[in-house]
């Protein structure tokens, strides 16, 4: 009934644990954050793209990808309009916009939950793919 994608993110940029960037960043395909940004964190648009943050990782911006893997920090909204996974040492100071959601145990969130609809392709109706 339920099903697992046991696939690891894609890891195309890695900050280490000892990093710390002051500015916004924009990336293509899969980053993994050990370290702290402090600025937005964008993906882009026409990618697969993910993001995950280790414990010890953190950002103090607005954070958008299509995927999300926090175990660390964010404060900022988080806009994922695949999936969201909160480890259990996840924490979020900020609004989750997300299309499907995993919370482990433990992981929280200061701000809102807000679910947003898939993106319908063109000339596809509004219902389809759902069962």
């Amino acid at each position: 009934m339920f099903t697992r994608d046991a696939r690891q993110p894609r890891i195309d940029t890695l900050i280490g644990k000892s990093a710390r960037v002051r500015g916004d960043v924009e990336y293509t395909g899969g980053l993994h954050l050990d370290g702290q940004i402090i600025g937005d964190v964008r993906a882009d648009d026409a990618s697969d793209s993910s993001l995950s943050v280790s414990e010890s990782g953190s950002v103090e911006g607005t954070v958008q990808a299509s995927n999300v893997i926090l175990y660390g920090q964010v404060k900022g909204d988080i806009r994922a309009l695949e999936r969201v996974v909160l480890g259990a040492s996840a924490r979020v100071e900020g609004d989750v916009y997300y299309g499907v959601i995993e919370m482990t145990v433990g992981a929280q969130i200061m701000g809102k939950l807000v679910r947003v609809a898939p993106q319908v392709g063109p000339g596809q109706p509004q219902g389809a793919g759902r069962p």
